[in-house]
């Protein structure tokens, strides 16, 4: 059991019924009354964000999440097929599992399955990956608005908002947590 005085981003703890991911943790103490500690997290099942607002001092259950090195082979239907890279074994992951991270997939590419009590969680993927642009607008000469941006539909067929410069062919970087575009590469 952890203290909510323990609590900081990247535990996973037992809250409610559900498995949760603490993306942030801010401890107040106000000129008067009681300390408390306010969490934001991620439910680890759903992709759903919280708050709350916790008591300092409350004793809250940690989560053991562990974590296996799998590589991503193709879909199936509603299915994704992985496979372990050390024992070659090959696992389905249903596609509500993988939400937004299925916009970022690719082919042979190395992902973190998040596995609880035996059953597979979530993915984590790469914090950015390198994808190719298959369809977005040419840019205009002369349109050179700072900051401006388009969409840019990449090779897994999620949309980017991409800057003007970049073309159908490109190659860039985006993040996977956010779906920011960072560069061309």
């Amino acid at each position: 059991m952890l203290s909510t005085n323990d609590l900081r981003s990247g535990l996973t703890v037992n809250f409610e019924d559900e498995v949760y991911l603490i993306l942030e943790a801010e401890h107040v103490k106000q000129g008067r009354g009681s300390a408390f500690v306010r969490v934001r997290m991620r439910n680890v099942r759903t992709g759903a964000t919280i708050n709350r607002t916790l008591r300092a001092g409350e004793k809250i259950e940690q989560a053991v999440i562990q974590k296996r090195e799998m590589q991503y082979l193709y879909a199936s239907g509603d299915e994704h097929y992985f496979m372990d890279t050390e024992t070659y074994d090959q696992i389905p992951v249903r596609a509500d599992v993988l939400g937004d991270g299925l916009k970022f997939l690719k082919e042979n590419m190395v992902v973190q399955i998040l596995e609880y009590e035996g059953a597979v969680i979530g993915v984590e993927l790469p914090t950015s990956v390198e994808l190719e642009v298959v369809e977005t607008e040419p840019g205009v000469r002369g349109d050179t608005v700072s900051g401006a941006t388009k969409p840019a539909k990449v090779e897994t067929g999620a949309v980017v908002q991409v800057p003007l410069f970049v073309n159908t062919g490109d190659v860039i970087r985006v993040d996977t947590r956010s779906g920011d575009y960072l560069g061309r590469v």
